[in-house]
């Protein structure tokens, strides 16, 4: 190793990045671009509110001024969207585009106590989670490559949106990107008719879970619908049609079935059922079907690392909302980039990746610590009585 990378390195590019992408511009002489991204970055590392953040840095402007200059920064909700998605691709290398890649593409929700802003179809409802059936809910798509793994394309989802709506926006950012899906990896909550619908019209390979919907096996006419391939004692392929309810809308689609010891899983024991339906492009058995989808489940982590670096809010604001979800994909796509362009060693057959060097929870550490050593650390706190321990003691301060 001849080179170091510090805390400054990762602090510059990343509020270059956002600064360049985002538009960001200096909210008066009391808080500068670099003085607010600070702020976001140390509340980001302790998963607090900016508030909290701004009160434990010494030099930093005051939590309203905070507030303010974020506010003014922000543009409406759909040029945010755009911006942040300019800013996740930036770092992207251009040998991605020169051959189709495996996207995957998944729906997140984040919980919501509170009421709407402005328009009920700011929340989308959901199962009960964290203690609250509202949501706002974002839709990523996913590079699935090693060492790679970027995140191409963020949206905003509302109420009421189709779920291939959202797809094709996800789908025409990643193609103005350049990079070309070989195969899609679906969140079974796309299981669908119109997305069935669209990906074969836009012919688009694809691959997702089957949702278990109709009769269970111990009814008296016995199983009906999907789950009729839960009742297969043998893996192997099928075919299934879907129907829209309300319209007769319909959708035919090849199935696999894969069938697997549970070995365990959750306390259960028994065989397990994976159940997908494909298009586009034929696995060689129902387990090949079931290894391919395996790579999906890094969007899982990258929503995990996301929620690692989140700043918490009570702001009723999509925007604001918005642009905190997509300040950490955009740190996560950072930590991604520098993993490829410089903590990785160049060999013959593909570089190899140190994925030890540099974690990202340490990477967000790097980004509290110089956000400490530009604006100082403050450790005091206000009291209305003198302390229980004078300085330079062990004892506690007599009661007299």
């Amino acid at each position: 190793m001849q080179f170091t990378l510090t805390g400054a390195h990762v602090q510059h590019q990343a509020q270059q990045l956002l600064a360049d992408e985002l538009r960001l511009h200096d909210h008066g002489r009391c808080c500068p671009v670099r003085t607010l991204l600070a702020v976001v970055f140390a509340a980001c590392c302790r998963l607090s509110s900016l508030f909290a953040a701004a009160r434990r840095l010494a030099g930093a402007p005051s939590h309203e001024t905070v507030r303010q200059a974020l506010l003014t920064n922000l543009p409406e909700l759909d040029v945010l969207e755009r911006r942040l998605n300019r800013a996740l691709a930036a770092g992207l290398p251009r040998r991605l585009r020169r051959r189709r890649q495996d996207l995957a593409v998944d729906l997140t929700l984040v919980p919501y106590h509170g009421q709407p802003e402005e328009d009920p179809g700011e929340l989308v409802r959901g199962q009960a989670k964290s203690g609250t059936t509202h949501f706002h809910a974002y839709a990523t798509a996913y590079l699935v490559m090693r060492g790679q793994r970027f995140t191409l394309a963020l949206t905003y989802v509302r109420l009421g949106e189709k779920s291939e709506e959202v797809l094709r926006r996800l789908l025409r950012r990643c193609a103005h990107l350049g990079v070309r899906p070989r195969l899609l990896l679906l969140d079974r909550g796309f299981w669908a008719v119109g997305v069935l619908r669209y990906l074969r019209a836009a012919r688009y390979p694809f691959l997702m879970p089957v949702i278990a919907r109709g009769r269970r096996a111990d009814h008296p006419k016995g199983a009906g619908g999907t789950r009729v391939f839960w009742g297969w004692r043998r893996g192997g392929f099928g075919e299934y049609t879907l129907q829209e309810t309300g319209n007769g809308r319909k959708a035919t689609v090849p199935i696999c079935v894969h069938i697997r010891p549970r070995a365990g899983r959750r306390g259960k024991h028994g065989l397990e059922h994976l159940v997908y339906a494909y298009w586009g492009w034929r696995p060689s058995s129902p387990r090949a079907a079931s290894e391919r989808y395996r790579g999906r489940f890094g969007i899982e982590t990258s929503y995990r690392q996301m929620n690692e670096g989140r700043v918490t809010t009570c702001s009723r604001s999509p925007a604001v909302r918005l642009f905190l979800v997509g300040v950490a994909l955009v740190l996560r796509n950072v930590w991604v980039w520098l993993h490829h362009e410089v903590l990785s060693t160049p060999r013959r057959g593909g570089r190899r990746y140190h994925p030890e060097r540099l974690r990202f929870k340490d990477l967000l550490l790097m980004l509290l610590h110089a956000a400490e050593l530009a604006l100082g650390v403050c450790d005091e706190v206000g009291t209305e009585r003198p302390p229980p321990i004078e300085v330079g003691t062990t004892g506690r301060a007599g009661a007299g």
